[in-house]
């Protein structure tokens, strides 16, 4: 299943779509506040089956939104969660983590988040404050979406509290990230977090083997899979929620690979009128261009 939140008419729907088709099915329009995914997959849970509005548009015809509107706390993120990626990143000197070469590679998760409200379309514009920032970089990355409510959940029941997954690109101001010495403020920034196009439901993803990739301007700068995971799915749930509740709807970006913009020498920033495209495997694409 693949679910999306679309735009159409100036309504906000949800629906689901067919890719070999390009449509997308309508379910249910926004009416009120309630987040319709949310509100969908508690009811999926349930039991209860959708029944579908008997619209069905193209893909082409609807502008996508963020798949989740109002996760109950910030995008939960990952750090150098691939081997190549914390040793570029150690290398590049922007890496405030790390005290010496013992630590490149992390022995605990590197947890930090992101705001919720950096969230854009898969294929808005992203717009840098290029006054307050000129290192802005790019990072692919899929994301775990929350299904079922859980705390202390042990790694084999982890893909229990899983309802799907999607594509983010954790877009970074590394010099904001290098002078405040911690990295929310350069992660935060209005349209810093292009995410979908849509949620993938469990069943139809293996986690634990997709091939992530990244293009700028068409040329290929990231690419791996993600049994290369420092700390895979479940061992990111079970540390996570020692500490904290995971909601439904609760967004985790779980790293991203070598290629960043940062660990080229000399770097390669983005700058304006580039191009982001990020594709996984059994998931979709998204793409983003910086103005």
């Amino acid at each position: 299943m693949k679910l999306a939140r679309f735009t159409y008419q100036d309504t906000i729907w949800l629906g689901l779509v067919d890719v070999g088709a390009g449509t997308i099915d309508c379910l249910v329009k926004q009416q009120g506040d309630e987040d319709l995914v949310i509100r969908f997959i508690n009811a999926s849970q349930e039991g209860h089956r959708a029944q579908t509005a008997q619209v069905t548009l193209p893909i082409s015809d609807v502008q996508l939104l963020p798949p989740i509107e109002t996760p109950s706390k910030n995008i939960i993120c990952i750090g150098k969660n691939y081997v190549d990626h914390a040793y570029e990143f150690a290398a590049s000197g922007y890496d405030t983590s790390v005290k010496d070469q013992g630590e490149v590679v992390p022995d605990a998760l590197i947890v930090f988040s992101k705001a919720a409200g950096t969230m854009i379309g898969a294929f808005d514009d992203i717009n840098p404050p290029w006054a307050l920032s000129k290192q802005i970089d790019y990072e692919a990355e899929l994301a775990v979406v929350i299904g079922r409510r859980g705390r202390n959940i042990a790694r084999k029941d982890a893909y229990d509290h899983i309802w799907g997954y999607t594509v983010i690109n954790d877009v970074s101001a590394r010099d904001l990230q290098s002078r405040h010495r911690q990295w929310f403020l350069g992660k935060s920034i209005d349209t810093f977090c292009p995410i979908g196009p849509w949620l993938v439901s469990a069943d139809e993803v293996d986690p634990s083997n997709l091939e992530v990739s990244c293009w700028v301007n068409g040329e290929l700068r990231q690419h791996a899979n993600t049994r290369d995971l420092i700390f895979d799915i479940p061992t990111i749930l079970s540390t996570l929620s020692a500490s904290m509740t995971l909601c439904v709807g609760d967004i985790i970006a779980t790293g991203t690979p070598a290629g960043v913009g940062v660990g080229y020498n000399p770097p390669r920033f983005l700058k304006p009128g580039d191009t982001v495209r990020i594709a996984i495997e059994s998931i979709g694409e998204i793409e983003n261009t910086l103005r």
